[in-house]
């Protein structure tokens, strides 16, 4: 489509805005990131010559409903990963453009509300033969532990790495009683308890293009993790810029990896990809242990899709230009608009 064609259509670009009043204090650096991958996106399609407008969804989702209808747009980018600072609402958004009939970019809201279940993930991933880590839910500190450790406890219901620090991971029972409770408290949800993967951790990014393809595996560096601390990627890892963990946990794309392995984590990603049924795209995280066994840890229907994230690195390393990625969804959005 020229830039000339794209000027007729009026592309809107949601996101949930940060506001301190509502959103869990936990949340701050990943929810003050998506209003900068809004405005990043905003250049890109806008470059593109594309009328666009960005619409925050802030504490009043029926005034952002409105917003929406007055506005008209003919299609809406959806990069709103939560509302009210839940996690768990983020599906909702994508229910709501479907009850207005609106075409809109990313996974709909079955696939968003499947996969921010950690544990039914699992479920429909091993019921197609792809590998996952021992697990169980644990809805109380008392419940009896039924995995061998180590293990590493994490909210069930939540992305980011919400609630995931270096002390999640456990080699005793006192521990995961401890970080059982403090799921339970801070985040009101059972806490998935799951088979510490000792090794090295990889994520897979997938482009439905025409079809699901696999972009090249990035691994995540933890070769300058400090003495003693867990190779995993921690909030405090993921977000903290300043922090020395984050420092020692830096991604590589394209991983070092050789063909066999890199076959194998690409395939494995297409095909929990196709499993929960995404489209557009998604990240596939992995991790590997000492004998070369791959595992899925989840897949992520709604990646960080910003300049300086995995995602945009892993299109880069493929040779797509990140405008056309936009140029791309946009299309496959208009052509499954509803018929009025």
């Amino acid at each position: 489509m020229s830039k000339l064609k794209n000027r007729n259509v009026l592309v809107g670009i949601a996101y949930n805005a940060y506001d301190p009043l509502t959103a869990r204090k936990v949340d701050r650096p990943s929810e003050e990131s998506v209003e900068q991958m809004a405005n990043e996106v905003l250049a890109a399609v806008t470059e593109l010559g594309y009328t666009a407008f960005i619409l925050p969804l802030h504490k009043s989702f029926l005034s952002f409903l409105n917003r929406l209808k007055v506005l008209n747009a003919d299609v809406v980018i959806n990069l709103c990963e939560a509302f009210a600072g839940y996690p768990q609402l983020e599906s909702n958004v994508a229910a709501a453009f479907e009850l207005m009939g609106l075409a809109f970019t990313g996974n709909d809201s079955r696939t968003l509300a499947l996969c921010l279940n950690k544990f039914k993930t699992k479920a429909v991933l091993k019921s197609v033969g792809l590998p996952t880590a021992p697990a169980q839910l644990m809805e109380s500190p008392e419940a009896k532990l039924e995995i061998a450790f180590p293990v590493i406890v994490k909210p069930n219901r939540e992305d980011a790495s919400l609630g995931i620090l270096p002390a999640s991971v456990c080699t005793d029972i006192e521990s995961v009683q401890k970080q059982v409770q403090r799921i339970l408290e801070t985040y009101e949800q059972p806490a998935l308890v799951e088979a510490y993967i000792d090794g090295r951790e990889f994520n897979v990014a997938v482009f439905d293009e025409t079809k699901p393809e696999a972009l090249p595996v990035s691994e995540i560096d933890f070769s300058q993790m400090p003495e003693g601390q867990p190779r995993i990627l921690s909030y405090e890892a993921k977000w903290l810029a300043d922090e020395a963990l984050y420092q020692a946990s830096l991604p590589i794309c394209p991983a070092p990896v050789d063909d066999a392995l890199r076959t194998k984590l690409q395939d494995a990603a297409v095909r929990a990809f196709l499993a929960v049924e995404c489209r557009d795209y998604g990240r596939v995280d992995f991790r590997m242990d000492k004998k070369g066994r791959i595992f899925i840890l989840e897949v992520n229907p709604n990646p960080d899709i910003s300049l300086n994230a995995g995602f945009a690195r892993a299109l880069g390393a493929a040779g797509v230009d990140y405008k056309t990625f936009w140029q791309k969804l946009i299309e496959k959005a208009l052509a499954r608009r509803p018929k009025k």
